[in-house]
């Protein structure tokens, strides 16, 4: 198989034709160094053992002929496959290529935009409350084209996608905090806790309980404690201090943490969410709700927020292109610009443009599909030269 832009430019590209098919060889050779660059950009599904792993897995290296490769962990587990607790998926950092933000022209339009919108709806919890018909509604799309698409971008369709991520946000409640098993289920967005029961012993064979290994006592209503993955490296202070000058009234920044009331209105519960820096790779996240339910649209906001999404090393691989960006990428490493809480935007916010001049609207669009970050950085090579000019 050719291998695509990603490879031949020296990163770690793993995507085959249309970028929509994985390079299994690629893949293979980054499961066998363990190369931290791939994880969470696919899952690694042994059939022997019925699991899939992230590639950085510390478990044995299966047999090439017992794996095959998968684009996320709705298909792995649309495979049958369940994840592993040993290296444990739920804590991946997430792809933004899945999101329509891949670093290749066209991805930040078209259909891989829906894919993109869809999947923000789901991670709120769009198809806890209601069925993929009317998901495709508020897309403008029928329900038919919708499954299409998550097939061809996702490899799972939306229900499967949806499933997945109860199960995976479940699991990471389970190992990280002390709530209830049925505080689990509502925070993680089961119907019922009988469903959730049921899901986990079709997956793992065993009841949810049986995952625990922490023993703590159980404080429904309490602060829940998680940790969401991202990619370094990743500038703290920058995007603290960005979060402190939007002057939001419901937000703040104090010693390096930020704060944002919740409202039921918005949020659909009353309560407050804190975030800051868990260490390389990790944002410590902390939530008080009194509507369990709604954490996954919390969580949801929290990574677009501090765009914990983002894969800096192509980032910073396509704007080095540029020769006037080439020098801040390198003095500045893990700068991201931050996201809205309230997002109602058609665009991946990889493209937006904050209101700028026309020279730098101009030359924005070599930097597609990050312009955002491309003009984060042009501005603060901006206030370097005006700073040393004065």
């Amino acid at each position: 198989m050719s291998e695509n832009r990603e490879t031949s430019r020296g990163g770690p590209g793993i995507l085959g034709r249309m970028d929509t098919v994985l390079d299994q060889d690629a893949c293979w050779r980054a499961v066998t160094a363990r190369d931290a660059r791939f994880d969470g950009r696919f899952f690694t599904g042994v059939v022997s053992t019925g699991v899939y792993c992230r590639p950085v897995c510390p478990a044995r290296t299966p047999k090439r002929e017992n794996v095959v490769f998968h684009r996320t962990a709705a298909a792995a587990e649309a495979a049958g496959l369940r994840a592993c607790l040993r290296c444990r998926p739920e804590t991946a950092p997430d792809f933004a290529g899945w999101r329509g933000e891949a670093p290749r022209g066209g991805a930040w339009r078209g259909t891989a935009n829906t894919v993109s919108r869809a999947l923000a709806l789901i991670e709120a919890g769009a198809l806890d409350t209601a069925d993929t018909e009317a998901l495709a509604a508020r897309l403008g799309l029928g329900e038919r084209q919708l499954r299409r698409l998550f097939r061809q971008h996702l490899g799972a369709a939306p229900v499967s996608v949806a499933q997945t991520r109860r199960v995976l946000l479940a699991k990471q409640l389970i190992h990280e905090t002390d709530l209830a098993m049925a505080d689990v289920a509502l925070a993680a967005g089961f119907g019922s806790v009988r469903r959730f029961n049921e899901t986990f012993l079709a997956l793992y064979g065993r009841p949810p309980s049986d995952l625990r290994r922490r023993r703590g006592e159980a404080e429904a209503g309490g602060t829940i404690r998680l940790g969401l993955a991202y990619r370094p490296p990743y500038d703290w202070p920058a995007m603290m201090q960005a979060l402190a000058a939007r002057d939001v009234d419901d937000e703040k920044v104090v010693d390096g943490v930020w704060t944002r009331r919740l409202r039921a209105g918005i949020d659909g519960t009353e309560g407050a969410v804190a975030v800051r820096s868990g260490g390389p790779g990790r944002a410590a996240v902390e939530v008080r709700i009194g509507v369990l339910k709604a954490l996954p649209g919390v969580l949801a906001r929290v990574r677009r927020v501090f765009d914990l999404a983002a894969d800096p090393e192509a980032i910073a691989r396509d704007l080095s292109a540029d020769p006037a960006l080439r020098a801040a990428l390198a003095a500045w490493p893990g700068l991201r610009p931050p996201g809205d809480w309230i997002d109602s935007h058609e665009t991946a916010p990889s493209d937006r443009l904050p209101s700028g001049d026309a020279t730098t609207t101009a030359r924005a669009e070599r930097w597609r599909p990050w312009r955002a970050y491309g003009a984060l950085y042009w501005t603060r090579t901006k206030e370097q030269y005006d700073d040393q000019a004065a």
